[in-house]
């Protein structure tokens, strides 16, 4: 299987100009000013195979939207080395684009005072789409996002969940075998973004497309990613699957009690003194939550003692969820 994207020791540095204070300052700076180079990408190195959807996440600040501009040709690296479909993308700008999708979740690529039709057919001349391809591939897009409604309006007129199902398509013109999607889901309500999640399997699965996905959206990094790579501070400090992330981190289970009779937190820590649990009291939801490491055991025997001296309504085991894991890690500083 080839690589669709290939990057060594990526890396991209900034200066940052500081003003003097005072009168006296400001007229020096206009002779020489004084800076601090940044480093928000800090030789980086991965592989995407060609099909793979892959997440990249971290914090803000990390150097993932950074990153993602040096991918698509947009900022020329520092140092180092990247490859794209087989081309260098600052290098090879003209034909590089023709061979990438790039959604930016906070920017539009359609015309904002044009009917939504009109801006896909434009998109088809930049491209060069024969007729007959762009008919068969765009109704296909077109029924599955739904956005057949929406393509004799302005995108001024358009709701962000309507524009961003109008933007993927926009990015799908020309089927390119490589998709980047910057916080494409930003904003948006639970069934919209659950139709964006369905229509980017169909593709994957239909045209073997490449999926780059950042996002602080972490369920939708669950949802259609298998593998995640993690950033900090322009450092990736995790490269793998998601499950081993969260086998390796998910090491606790919380587990909500509620009560057919009046109980105390203080009565529960008492029972349970004996185990290593920690006890807290949901105020709105009203159940009782108890933490403890994810061991079988353990479990087992909190829940055996808390049934036999409490009736029990109510009861759920749940995981640590992928969110409380990226957080941990960030707060440890590395994996």
């Amino acid at each position: 299987m080839t690589n669709a994207i290939e990057v060594r020791d990526l890396k991209k540095e900034f200066k940052s100009y500081s003003s003097r204070s005072g009168l006296k300052g400001a007229f020096r700076d206009l002779f020489t000013r004084n800076y601090k180079v940044i480093s928000a990408v800090n030789n980086i190195g991965f592989t995407v195979k060609q099909g793979e959807m892959v997440g990249y996440i971290g914090e803000n600040g990390a150097g993932k939207s950074t990153t993602i501009k040096m991918l698509t040709g947009i900022l020329t690296p520092t140092s180092g080395n990247v490859v794209v479909n087989g081309m260098i993308p600052y290098k090879e700008r003209e034909k590089f684009v023709k061979s990438i999708g790039v959604v930016f979740g906070q920017r539009s690529q359609l015309w904002w005072d044009i009917a939504v039709q009109e801006s896909f057919q434009l998109l088809k001349k930049v491209y060069n789409v024969p007729d007959e391809q762009y008919k068969s591939h765009m109704d296909h897009v077109i029924s599955t996002l739904d956005i057949g409604p929406l393509l004799d309006k302005p995108v001024r007129k358009l709701s962000l969940g309507q524009r961003m199902r109008c933007e993927l398509a926009a990015a799908l013109v020309h089927n390119p075998p490589l998709l980047f999607l910057d916080e494409p889901t930003i904003g948006l309500d639970v069934l919209v973004k659950l139709k964006i999640r369905q229509f980017l399997k169909e593709i994957n699965k239909k045209y073997n497309t490449t999926i780059l996905l950042t996002t602080h959206d972490l369920s939708d990094i669950e949802a259609l990613c298998e593998r995640v790579v993690m950033l900090d501070e322009g450092k990736i400090i995790y490269d793998g699957p998601l499950k081993r992330l969260k086998e390796n981190w998910g090491d606790q289970r919380e587990i909500h009690f509620q009560f057919l009779e009046d109980t105390s937190l203080a009565s529960l820590i008492d029972l349970t003194n004996d185990m290593e649990v920690e006890w807290g009291y949901n105020t709105k939801e009203q159940r009782y939550e108890a933490i403890v490491a994810a061991d079988e055991e353990r479990i087992s025997a909190l829940i055996t003692k808390v049934v036999s001296t409490h009736k029990v309504k109510d009861m759920k085991i749940l995981e640590t969820t992928t969110e409380e894991i990226i957080r941990n890690i960030y707060e440890v500083g590395t994996v």
